[in-house]
């Protein structure tokens, strides 16, 4: 081991801990180590088995300098209770309880590029000696992925159970990037999770991330003298072209004191705009803070040159200036930094940087309160799931599958994420199913104040589904509207029109593009028989409005009728009665369509409008919660649904 790795080991020693009961006896439970001040990360099934009955009850974390009392903050696991936690779960987050001065510790540096190592790694652990638990280190090698977030580690060397949640130094880089998850069966090696999964933590990744760069970049010292920055791997001389360590510890620091990026979509302009719209290798990883668009300006693990990396914080200065933040510390060290890039030329490239033209601000506006035309071919992405009754099975499961239209002029959609079971899904069971994938691809499409339209796609007879009543968020800001109707475009699709859309239906989705004032239409009418020709022949500044169910009798004839002919937009009662006789709450229902069909200047403004209903729904605002059990169909044709490449899946014997 060369001197410099020595030096690293130390500093990766110092920043491991065991945890353990609070009353600091008995067997360890596992490994963990600190990523910011207070904060420390562990496998998630290192706690489980004591925190599952109570996620407050207070453990012990005990390290080099460290012997205190921590909680769970946070973990990834959706169901405790599974057998075995899958690798994209199994990370937790605790947090010292009191100030985390009283109890100074050595912190790891995590890298911003989220990527998933290969080669050589150290690992560190508790390994369990009774009557004594010591720290040790082994070398060890990542030969494997798996999964999105998994690292396989080579069978040269055996895990004990204490090791779990300990972290794997790349020592060429001097960053660590995983953490251990589990020896492997019946043979050496292990697994372990990539640390980019702690993006999966959303905005408790916000806040550990921006304390990890302002505690690194106040230069830190260990007893022994040492500073990871310091250590890290970079240009072999600083002659002003590249792009340091130091830089990078700086620059993350005053990136951190900004406030947070509005969306992933900002971050991902600004991002490409700094390489010139020069697209980074690989897929784009989650953006949830300003340091993980300075993660996109690498090729490899080699930072891209100081011009670059100037660039994208001129782009996030003048993006955050724009909106009324202080980038003055920010500003001054970009000019400072500049001046010692030897390429004068060039340096215009930094200093002229201008916002793109999606990304200026609107002055005056209220954007909450503007209505955002749904988006037509080529017009901005769109987020589909296709819900497939499993045939035969009873009661009805569902097998899913995520898709997404980028919403460029040539774009088609593509599948995101399917269903990997078996059985399929009970209907109580989609939204815990989707949670993760849905809400990962969502956070990615959003930007400031428009966040991406979903689309479910369903069997009409299941129509009456709630979807807009989903919420994915267990916890969230106070004044967060956290059902899935109040804060996006949530629209219902017919599954049966996958594919080429049929003359009809494209004729009056046509027909009814043009027109700009519209009125609802009373159906099925009181005392009148339906028949095919009467929705045929409608016309097309007429939109259908059902005060019954749409998957169950007349409201059920109602819905195949529209859809047999051509309707593409409807509105119905999800809970309404499905028998033929009327109430006065229908009268009411029909008058209150009306208004808000009313409102509208263009067919595609029906979607937001709905959705600022909800919105004073979520609000508690009075005269508003009639809405509260309406469905919105909205079936574009110019944008159909991927065709079924396959036969139906029948039910598993």
């Amino acid at each position: 081991m060369t001197e410099r790795n020595d030096r690293l080991h130390t500093l990766a020693e110092a920043a491991a801990v065991q945890l353990l009961s609070a009353e600091g006896d008995g067997p360890t439970w596992g490994s963990g180590f600190f990523v910011a001040p207070g904060w420390v990360l562990t496998a998630a099934h290192v706690l489980r088995p004591h925190l599952k009955a109570d996620r407050d009850r207070p453990f012990r974390v005990r390290g080099v300098g460290v012997d205190a009392e921590a909680r769970l903050e946070q973990w990834l696991l959706t169901d405790p209770d599974r057998p075995v936690v899958p690798l994209e779960e199994d990370l937790a987050l605790a947090r010292l309880t009191g100030d985390p001065d009283d109890h100074p510790h050595e912190c790891v540096w995590l890298a911003d590029r989220a990527v998933r190592h290969s080669g050589a790694v150290k690992v560190y652990g508790f390994y369990p000696e009774p009557p004594h638990t010591r720290l040790r280190s082994v070398d060890a090698e990542i030969n494997g992925h798996e999964d999105t977030y998994g690292l396989i580690i080579k069978p040269d060397v055996d895990f004990p159970s204490g090791v779990s949640g300990g972290p794997l130094l790349d020592p060429e880089t001097g960053a660590v990037v995983g953490l251990v998850k589990s020896r492997r069966k019946q043979q050496d090696g292990g697994k372990a999770v990539a640390v980019c999964a702690l993006r999966r933590f959303g905005q408790t990744y916000r806040t550990v991330m921006d304390a990890h760069d302002r505690w690194h970049g106040g230069e830190p010292v260990s007893e022994g003298g040492d500073n990871w920055i310091d250590l890290q791997a970079g240009p072999s001389a600083d002659d002003g072209e590249g792009w340091t360590p130091r830089d990078r510890r700086e620059a993350l620091r005053l990136l951190a004191d900004l406030p947070a990026p509005p969306d992933a979509p900002t971050v991902e302009l600004l991002a490409a705009g700094a390489r010139s719209d020069n697209k980074w290798p690989g897929e784009t990883p989650e953006l949830l803070t300003w340091r993980d668009g300075h993660g996109l300006l690498y090729e490899g693990k080699h930072a891209l040159g100081s011009l670059t990396f100037l660039r994208y914080l001129r782009f996030v200065e003048e993006y955050t200036r724009s909106r009324g933040g202080d980038c003055t510390e920010l500003s001054a060290w970009i000019r400072k930094r500049l001046r010692r890039n030897p390429n004068r030329p060039l340096h215009a490239l930094v200093r002229e940087v201008r916002l793109p033209e999606g990304l200026l601000p609107a002055p005056g506006q209220a954007p909450e309160r503007l209505v955002i035309p749904y988006p037509g071919p080529g017009e901005g992405p769109t987020v589909a799931v296709l819900l497939d009754p499993v045939i035969g099975s009873q009661p009805v499961r569902f097998f899913w599958q995520i898709w997404l239209d980028e919403g460029a002029a040539d774009s088609e959609p593509e599948l995101y994420e399917a269903d990997g079971s078996v059985h399929g899904f009970l209907p109580g069971q989609l939204v815990q199913a989707l949670r993760e994938p849905l809400s990962r691809l969502l956070r990615g499409k959003d930007q400031e104040g428009r966040p991406a339209p979903l689309e479910v796609a369903l069997p009409a007879e299941h129509f009456d589904t709630a979807v807009h009543r989903w919420r994915f968020d267990d916890i969230a800001e106070l004044d967060y509207a956290g059902h899935l109707g109040a804060r996006r475009r949530v629209v219902l699709r017919s599954l049966a029109r996958r594919g080429e859309p049929d003359k009809l239906w494209a004729d009056r989705w046509q027909g009814m593009a043009a027109e700009q004032r519209f009125g609802g239409w009373r159906t099925p009418a009181r005392g009148a028989v339906q028949d095919a020709r009467s929705y045929r022949n409608a016309a097309c500044d007429l939109v259908p409005v059902m005060c019954r169910p749409a998957g169950r009798g007349s409201g059920r004839t109602a819905m195949r009728l529209a859809l047999e002919n051509g309707h593409g937009v409807a509105l119905w009662h999800i809970g309404g009665q499905a028998a033929h006789t009327c109430t006065a709450a229908c009268d009411t229902l029909y008058a209150k369509a009306e208004e808000l069909l009313g409102t509208l200047g263009s067919l595609a403004e029906l979607p937001d409008r709905l959705r600022h209903i909800r919105q004073e729904i979520s609000e508690r605002k009075d005269g508003s919660r009639w809405a509260e059990p309406l469905a919105l169909l909205y079936d574009d044709p110019r944008r159909p649904l991927p065709a079924e490449e396959s036969e139906p899946l029948d039910a598993p014997l």
